[in-house]
């Protein structure tokens, strides 16, 4: 299956929570969207990875994803290391996509910070025709996508670009609430964590709200980018 947009996060719940309302947006649109997510996210302070499992296949549902995998590298300690590497790419030559969407460029987590610095490499990496890689036995061919956009997260970049979500800002904020057992609970036994403040949700609200702001609509999302964007017309900002 080929995919147009492959989100690949070091976390389930990573794209939920920076651009879920992006891909729903492109798959009304008629594009085919998933998530490939790195990591259990099984060294969570909430939870459990069997919990976190459960409320990823929940969020892919109010998605609408073409497919979502979990490749199951160490939460916490993966590294962007060949083997690693190669295992995204086999994903990204399997699914082809058009464009792959990661982690920030830099934050609080390291985790967001090296998973960007890992698919980043790996769909590098996928494009060389000298790497060999199989999948179900077979030999699989070079592939890149064509374009590589980073998530905005918890560090407040200056974002590059600025996507509408206003039409599916309900579905966004349900597939964040799938993630239940990370947020704020007041009858909630767990531990807090950065996320599960009090405040991070208002945070992620006013975010979007803000950035919609700045091009004339209700809600936007953010994302980061490393190439030049280049039109033909500037009839195509418009």
């Amino acid at each position: 299956m080929k995919l147009d947009i492959l989100a690949i996060v070091a976390h389930p719940d990573d794209v939920e929570l920076s651009f879920g309302g992006t891909l729903l947006a492109h798959q009304k649109m008629g594009y085919k969207t998933g998530i490939l997510d790195l990591t259990q996210g099984e060294l969570g302070t909430r939870g459990t990875p069997e919990i976190r499992a459960s409320e990823a296949a929940a969020a892919a549902e109010i998605l609408k994803l073409s497919v979502r995998q979990n490749l199951g590298l160490a939460d916490g300690f993966f590294e962007n290391n060949k083997e690693n590497q190669l295992k995204i790419a086999e994903q990204i030559r399997r699914f082809q996509p058009r464009i792959v969407i990661t982690n920030s460029i830099y934050d609080r987590h390291p985790d967001h910070t090296r998973g960007a610095a890992l698919v980043e490499t790996a769909c590098f990496i996928a494009g060389l025709k000298a790497v060999t890689t199989k999948w179900e036995g077979d030999d699989q061919i070079a592939y890149r996508p064509e374009r590589l956009y980073f998530s905005i997260q918890s560090i407040a970049h200056e974002p590059d670009i600025l996507i509408d979500i206003s039409e599916v800002i309900e579905e966004r904020r349900e597939a964040i609430n799938a993630f239940k057992s990370q947020f704020y609970d007041p009858n909630s036994s767990e531990p807090e964590t950065y996320i599960s403040s009090k405040g991070f949700m208002s945070m992620l609200e006013s975010r979007t709200r803000e950035w919609g702001q700045r091009i004339g609509v209700e809600y936007a999302e953010g994302f980061k980018v490393k190439h030049f964007l280049g039109v033909k017309s500037l009839f195509d900002l418009l």
